[in-house]
């Protein structure tokens, strides 16, 4: 019987008791070594190449079996040594020096030295068609890498690149062993022959089902600048997909689970009051929002989309939905990110203006209450996003408030068979979910530019649907965003485009999505990178 299958089992036969009344032990001075963190991951990790680490199951493992070249400290934000003792960058941001750690190997034993470094950003900076592996988000106008010795490198932008040193310290940057490089893209999602030199290497896998992580004993090169160095406390991981919210609470709230994942808004006061920990840790990116295509005609006109971002009571939705842990967003980034500026009065919720808009556009209230424009409804399609908290009844919700305009949103499964290549289609998707993670304004570009994410849909991206669209003026402003090397001048510019994608009404911020997870009260010294993947390297178990 499955781990899923004996908890649903347990559930249903009431077997899973409250555990406030629990004694756990006092907590010991100094943290002990041993135990395995039994993790419940909402869903099985798709591809470990470092670059795709951006969906959070893949961080999640990522984040503990790949080192980086530096460290962003989730607090500051400052980027600190990590593999790289030192560094120098040049006035206008196109050359980078990096000096290594002495000493530091891959699992497989091999080096961690200024070769394998280069040929890890050489994959990431360029990608390799060959083998399929596209170029990271997180890297703009890369050249070129220089071994100067065996502990120094430098890398070379065809353009000013000011956000690169914070770009070495992401999720996407892991640094992975040259044997794992030289597979296939489609070869990555499997977890054993992904060689990191973290402290922690996947021992076991069954895909899509368990991944068993153990400790590597002689790991000794963590963040300099961190409390713990040495090994990881722990003895190992053992990541176990467990689809069902219901079914995580229940393991973790009987013991049979140490820690878990994707925690519901509605979950969380039944968890706490049982005392065990809440941890909401701040994504610090691009808000999760409702975004436009604007080929699709029936949102090319900006009345339309300005009246659907009125029309939309983002506060009802939080208040309805979600906790203090979603504060209502207020621009198209988070309050804790670099370069956010408060445009809350042009996201304000008039349901009176988004009418008078949509009669400006031409879109008259039908027979059967739906507006209409020369024959066509104004009917609206959408998929829902499952890895953003409660994204379906989000999605539902905003259809709710759009039907009191007279506006239909169709919300479709996420799962559906037909997503992928649908969500390419502006004709057929003309509305999507979004947000996405990092703590630098480059995170604008990676979600907008046609190169990268896209979620626009414009001709010259990924989508050979699109027709016509193009912004140039908000893709010229991103390409400054991610090129201009002086810090006052670069915020600036992330001001500008905050401003002009409320402007336009490309998007509809609805909440600054954090990543909610719960331990229970024996876990001690869980820690959270700057977007909110856990790190499990200072991570104890008490006795309990």
């Amino acid at each position: 019987m499955s781990f899923t299958t004996t908890l649903k089992s347990l559930l249903l036969a009431g077997t899973i008791a409250a555990t406030a009344a629990h004694a756990w032990a006092e907590e010991p001075v100094k943290p002990v070594e041993g135990g395995t963190l039994i993790y419940l991951e909402q869903q099985p990790h798709t591809n470990l190449y470092p670059p795709a680490g951006g969906f959070y199951p893949n961080g999640g493992v990522l984040n503990q079996i790949t080192d980086k070249l530096t460290y962003q400290n989730p607090k500051t934000l400052e980027i600190e040594p990590w593999i790289a003792e030192s560094w120098t960058v040049n006035e206008n941001a196109t050359e980078y020096t990096f000096k290594l750690r002495n000493g530091v190997t891959f699992s497989d034993g091999s080096p961690l030295d200024a070769n394998a470094v280069a040929k890890n950003f050489d994959t990431f900076g360029l990608g390799n068609k060959e083998l399929k592996q596209p170029v990271s988000e997180v890297i703009n106008n890369y050249d070129r890498s220089e071994v100067i010795d065996p502990l120094t490198v430098k890398f070379y932008f065809k353009k000013p690149s000011p956000g690169f040193l914070q770009g070495t310290s992401v999720i996407g940057s892991g640094l992975v062993s040259l044997k794992t490089l030289a597979l296939p893209f489609d070869q990555l999602g499997d977890a054993t022959k992904i060689v990191g030199s973290g402290p922690f290497v996947v021992d076991s896998e069954t895909l899509g089902k368990e991944l068993s992580l153990k400790v590597r004993t002689d790991y000794g090169w963590g963040p300099t600048k961190l409390e713990h160095q040495g090994r990881a406390y722990l003895d190992g991981i053992k990541y176990i997909i467990t689809g069902e919210d219901s079914v995580r609470i229940g393991a973790l709230l009987s013991g049979q689970a140490d820690f878990i994942r994707q925690v519901q808004a509605y979950d969380e006061e039944q968890v706490e009051s049982q005392g065990y920990k809440i941890y909401a840790a701040s994504t610090r990116g691009v808000n999760n929002s409702v975004v436009f295509r604007p080929d699709n005609p029936l949102v090319s006109d900006i009345r339309v989309r300005q009246a659907l971002l009125h029309g939309t009571n983002s506060a009802e939705i939080i208040s309805t939905l979600f906790s203090a842990n979603y504060p209502q967003a207020k621009s198209i980034i988070a309050s804790t990110a670099q370069g956010y500026v408060d445009l809350s009065p042009k996201l304000a919720y008039d349901g009176d203006k988004a009418a008078k808009l949509l009669d400006e556009a031409g879109w008259k209230p039908g027979a059967n209450g739906v507006r209409e424009k020369d024959g066509q409804p104004l009917v609206l399609t959408a998929y829902e996003s499952p890895p953003q908290p409660q994204n379906k009844a989000t999605l539902q919700l905003v259809a709710e408030q759009w039907a009191k305009l007279g506006v239909t949103l169709n919300v479709l499964a996420g799962d559906a068979g037909s997503k992928t290549v649908d969500d390419l289609d502006p004709a057929k998707t003309p509305v999507s979910p979004a947000m996405v993670g990092r703590a630098d304004p480059d995170v604008i570009k990676s979600q907008y530019y046609p190169k990268n994410r896209d979620v626009l849909r414009q001709k010259g991206g990924p989508s050979d649907k699109v027709k016509s669209f193009v912004d140039d003026k908000l893709n010229g402003l991103l390409e400054k965003l991610s090129s201009e090397p002086d810090r006052a001048k670069r915020l600036a510019i992330a001001g500008d485009v905050q401003n002009y994608v409320i402007d336009q009404a490309y998007a509809i911020p609805i909440f600054e999505e954090p990543q909610a997870f719960a331990g229970a009260p024996y876990v001690n010294g869980v820690a959270f990178e700057a977007v909110g993947r856990p790190s499990f390297y200072g991570t104890w178990i008490a006795a309990h």
